[in-house]
């Protein structure tokens, strides 16, 4: 009977009978984790930048070719009033051939709301990805007032994943390409974008190079690496150059990245953590295999120069608080990958749309803290690191008492397995 029972719960995933929402918010969700006040539009863009070094046809030794690198971006944006929410979108998942239909808050090619201007955000995705693994805490945070542009990165999506290499490189250079090209759109949409205060938010590989951007270069040895770029290639991000340098953007005022590749395996140092003077905040799962938890730490113990907070979702792995809830398509075997992909949205342990709205919750106090000023927010990240060991206690009124340590914005009971500790700059 057992058997009979999962085979008709995968025919339920699967043939239409679940419907792919990357906008609930569960009744036991922190208090910024619900939708803002403003309406959302999303329109798709490609951006193209020419001359770039062709590193998954680059050679050992005959000289890099060039092309021309598009970019894919969807834009969510705050709408303007009279528009009708709702709309859905059409995804590849991660075998590349199968096609979901998402389904949240955002109409298509909404009119923006005019009259004032909104911080930017860059969202970054992983290795493999593509512009809508984040998509649910896209229209959350266009939703309270942000832009959002979410790359699909080249040589790096399900359906063109090719040489690692392209991806260690160009990263940190995508995003910059996309703040530069988003900040310089003309018309309704270019003029509700601030240009100076901007955001990037990284997954895995999109947190590597949000890293590298935010000021951290990479070591000489990463650039040796025969898995890694070609021709020494990656020195374009390697602390200490100039072409690393070039990488520095006072517009940037925040980096968030979840679970970020790299300090596992040796691409950066001390002298690089010193170089990361933008606030930073790290979210991880405690028992990350990928990108090593550990490593996490080091970042959060290492970059001494700036101010930063480390979330920790206890026993999740890789996919803590970042990619949409699995597809329904997703859970069925795939010709493909020969396996079902759904273990490269979920965890074992938590439930995706849990993870994504306490995600949602963190991150909009930090970039209304760090984009807006908005010093109110200060009250979310001054917390008991362990969350086990707050105390709820209200009177007969509902007041809080003296004793009352539980976290801001988490309901009774709902902050357990989870830790939030803050570092602060060491100067």
């Amino acid at each position: 009977m057992r058997k009979i029972t999962a085979t008709l719960g995968v025919l339920a995933a699967t043939t239409g009978y679940a419907e792919n929402r990357i906008d609930t918010i569960r009744p036991d969700a922190p208090a910024l984790a619900a939708y803002g006040d403003h309406k959302v539009g999303v329109t798709t863009l490609t951006f193209t930048n020419p001359g770039q070094i062709d590193i998954v046809n680059t050679g050992q030794t005959e000289e890099p070719p060039l092309y021309d690198r598009t970019l894919t971006v969807e834009l969510w944006y705050p709408a303007s009033a009279d528009t009708v929410p709702g709309g859905s979108y059409t995804a590849l998942i991660r075998d590349g051939v199968t096609e979901a239909t998402l389904v949240g808050q955002a109409a298509r090619d909404a009119a923006p709301e005019t009259g004032q201007t909104y911080p930017l955000v860059i969202i970054s995705h992983g290795y493999p990805g593509n512009r809508f693994l984040l998509s649910p805490l896209a229209e959350n945070l266009a939703s309270k007032g942000y832009v959002v542009a979410s790359i699909d990165h080249p040589d790096s999506t399900y359906d063109d994943q090719s040489a690692f290499g392209s991806t260690l490189v160009n990263r940190p250079w995508d995003q910059r390409f996309v703040i530069d090209s988003v900040t310089a759109l003309d018309g309704e949409l270019g003029q509700i974008i601030q240009g100076d205060d901007i955001a990037i938010i990284g997954y895995s590989m999109g947190g590597y190079g949000a890293l590298i951007y935010a000021g951290a270069g990479v070591t000489l040895l990463s650039t040796t690496y025969e898995w890694g770029a070609p021709q020494g290639l990656l020195t374009r991000n390697m602390m200490g150059t100039d072409t690393h340098m070039a990488l520095q953007d006072d517009r940037v005022k925040a980096v968030v990245a979840f679970g970020p590749w790299g300090n596992n395996t040796g691409f950066w140092d001390s002298q690089s953590w010193a170089g990361i003077e933008k606030p930073l905040l790290l979210i991880a799962g405690s028992v990350d295999d990928v990108s090593q938890y550990a490593a996490i730490r080091g970042i959060f113990d290492d970059t001494i120069n700036t101010r930063r907070h480390l979330l920790t979702f206890e026993y999740a792995n890789h996919n803590a608080g970042a990619p949409m809830p699995a597809p329904a398509e997703s859970y069925a075997v795939s010709d493909v990958l020969g396996y079902a992909p759904f273990d490269h949205y979920a965890d074992a342990v938590w439930d995706n749309v849990r993870m994504n709205n306490i995600s949602a919750h963190f991150i909009s106090a930090y970039l209304d803290l760090h984009l807006k000023g908005d010093a109110d927010k200060t009250a979310y990240f001054d917390l008991t690191p362990i969350a086990n060991e707050g105390v709820w206690s209200v009177d007969a009124d509902g007041n809080q008492t003296e004793e009352h340590t539980y976290w801001t914005g988490f309901p009774n009971r709902t902050a357990a397995g989870l830790r939030f500790e803050t570092k602060p700059d060491a100067n």
